[in-house]
């Protein structure tokens, strides 16, 4: 999730092997960190000259010639089983935060600015990791860089859960992030260069669900152990389970076919590919193509420099990849994601147990609309799915807003507790303070000889129904705002990217626009609470919602759609506008004439056939 030279030049296992070939992206798929796009194989070359559809059928159902079985053999579904644990790991260790970070802030009294850094420790990590991982994949092999992954996941998890003091809990977090960023390079690189094409979208995909899968159980984890002794430990514990689970099968676990290549071994690549494939040795001319192709695309990424990103075909796609995944980050969404309890604990609902149960709804929401988008952005179009989607999280946040006002109005942080006077709502937002419910004012927290302690955490004991009503808005609104986000800009973003470069510089354009995912993430997660205090949640709300209406604009005059266009229709429009030659004045319109291309030839091929 990285930029990386290394790990960018061994993103795609297989090469355009002509400009008319098709290099199409698996139209099943949706795409994340370091995903291996679509590519011209073996497999591909026999359906050249189609463009990509809507559909999966495409993709996925053609028969190949030279092959008995196309299809994943169940050997490779285990492999990837395994490999998957890390997405689930990467989801697991970046959502439990949620629910750990209320009684994390009660036994360590941490600040807001503390939370944050426990909060984007991971994220830090994750960006060293990702510098980390091409060099090390390329130079040692996916395997063992997965291996490495799984054991920093189980110190990472050992140091927090034993962890005292605070420096220690942060190290452990940044321990952790490190892992993260490790596995969301390489794991779907693995799993994109085991897979066969035709195939690749929806196996990598399973990586993709189990992220999400891993951030879902880590809210049904915070929910019930919210209420034990040392519960947050325990959470923090049960992350080391998968990890060492992966850790004692991986050795089993072939490396990547295209890294056997790479360093000579060609046939222990064949080997791989057979296997993988389901396929026997009658097929030797089939898998003697596939280590050709695999061959040719090494050569083509290695002719490529990250000056070439400067071409004028290339610098409005870098834009649009790039600003693409800072519009994701910046919209706010990982504070739903990583502050949720908090954020419903500031809307009034009543402790940190009911705050994270609700919190649960938040996560679910978020995995069931990415299953949703899977099925149809191909269908719908990603231009069209974002323009609407972006206007869902606008009302999400606007309506968060007002539900803030409800709950505290517009007060900002005071000097000190008392001058929030008989505000509860407002008071429990400071981190300094406790509401007194005797004499109904707010005041400093208590000390009890061992740090900073909450003498009072409960629910405010004045709540009128408009504070009532106030937080049960605040909860829809934010589920209908990441329902809107799993539906667009969670996914969207990879895709486009996947689609708007040549082969040759599509590992660098896509390493450097995930840089920028990864940015924009660290800003948001080290500032949400900070925010909240100087300007008000409802500021905080309002702020993403104004930087969303900048991204919708920028979807609508610059974000072309590319749903059922092939890849050079896409790169051809580029090419055509920097040269200032005469063109499709649009994507649409490019797109408009390729299929209407299409549905000619269909038909003089349906005549022929009626002739015969």
């Amino acid at each position: 999730m990285g930029p990386n030279s290394h790990i960018d030049s061994a993103r795609h296992t297989v090469p355009q092997t002509s400009p008319q070939h098709s290099s199409r992206s698996s139209v099943s798929s949706v795409y994340k960190p370091a995903e291996v796009t679509g590519s011209s194989t073996g497999i591909d070359d026999k359906l050249s000259g189609h463009l990509r559809s809507g559909s999966n059928d495409m993709s996925e159902n053609n028969n190949i010639e030279g092959s008995e079985d196309s299809s994943p053999s169940k050997f490779l579904y285990l492999l990837i089983t395994c490999l998957a644990i890390g997405g689930f790991l990467f989801g697991y260790d970046t959502g439990v935060i949620a629910g750990a970070l209320l009684p994390i802030k009660e036994e360590f009294g941490l600040s807001s600015q503390e939370q944050e850094f426990v909060v984007g420790g991971t994220t830090l990590g994750a960006i060293i990791g990702g510098l980390l991982a091409g060099a090390l994949s390329d130079l040692v092999g996916r395997k063992p860089v997965t291996l490495l992954s799984s054991v920093i996941f189980v110190v990472g998890a050992a140091l927090m859960t034993f962890a005292h003091q605070y420096w220690l809990l942060l190290l452990g977090r940044v321990v952790v992030g490190v892992g993260v960023g490790l596995a969301a390079l390489v794991v779907p690189l693995y799993i994109g260069e085991l897979a066969p094409s035709a195939y690749r979208g929806r196996l990598v995909t399973m990586n993709v669900l189990l992220i999400t899968g891993g951030q879902l159980v880590a809210y049904l984890v915070s929910s019930a152990l919210t209420d034990v002794t040392n519960g947050w430990r325990w959470m923090m514990a049960i992350s080391a389970l998968p990890a060492f689970l992966q850790l004692v099968t991986l050795p089993f676990l072939p490396e990547s076919p295209r890294y056997l290549v790479k360093k000579g071994d060609i046939p222990g690549a064949e080997a791989v590919l057979r296997r993988c494939m389901g396929l026997s040795h009658a097929n030797d001319e089939y898998i003697a193509k596939e280590v050709d192709s695999i061959r040719e695309s090494l050569e083509l990424s290695r002719k490529t420099r990250y000056r070439d990103l400067l071409r004028k075909d290339l610098r409005r796609p870098l834009i649009i990849a790039c600003f693409m995944q800072l519009w994701q980050q910046l919209s706010g969404f990982n504070t739903a994601m990583y502050y949720s309890a908090t954020i419903l604990k500031m809307a009034g609902f009543p402790n940190a147990k009911s705050a994270t149960l609700f919190s649960l709804l938040i996560a679910g929401t978020n995995m069931v609309m990415t299953m949703v988008a899977i099925k149809i952005i191909d269908r719908v179009g990603r231009r069209k799915i974002l323009l609407v989607t972006i206007i869902g999280m606008i009302a999400g946040l606007i309506v968060l807003g007002v539900a803030f006002i409800m709950i505290v109005g517009f007060t900002v942080k005071q000097d000190a507790c008392v001058q929030y006077g008989d505000n509860c709502a407002a008071c429990l937002t400071d981190d300094r303070c406790f509401f007194e419910d005797v004499s109904n004012t707010c005041q400093d927290m208590g000390w009890d000889g061992t740090g900073k302690r909450p003498i009072y955490t409960g629910v405010c004991p004045n709540r009128t129904q408009g504070i009532k009503a106030g937080s049960w808005i605040a909860l829809a609104s934010l589920v209908f705002y990441v329902a809107s986000y799993g539906l667009g800009l969670g996914n969207a973003p990879w895709l486009i990217q996947s689609e708007l470069f040549p082969l040759d510089i599509r590992g660098k354009a896509t390493g450097m626009a995930t840089a920028c995912n990864f940015a924009g993430n660290l800003v948001i997660s080290l500032t949400f609470l900070t925010l909240t205090q100087r300007i008000t949640a409802t500021g905080t709300f309002w702020l993403y919602a104004g930087i969303l209406v900048i991204a919708w604009l920028f979807v609508y005059y610059l974000v072309p759609e590319t749903a059922g266009l092939n890849l050079e229709a896409i790169q051809e429009l580029f090419r055509t506008e920097a040269a200032g030659e005469s063109g499709p004045v649009s994507v649409m319109d490019a797109q408009k004439q390729d299929l209407q291309d299409d549905d000619a030839r269909r038909r003089r091929r349906g005549q022929g056939s009626q002739e015969l």
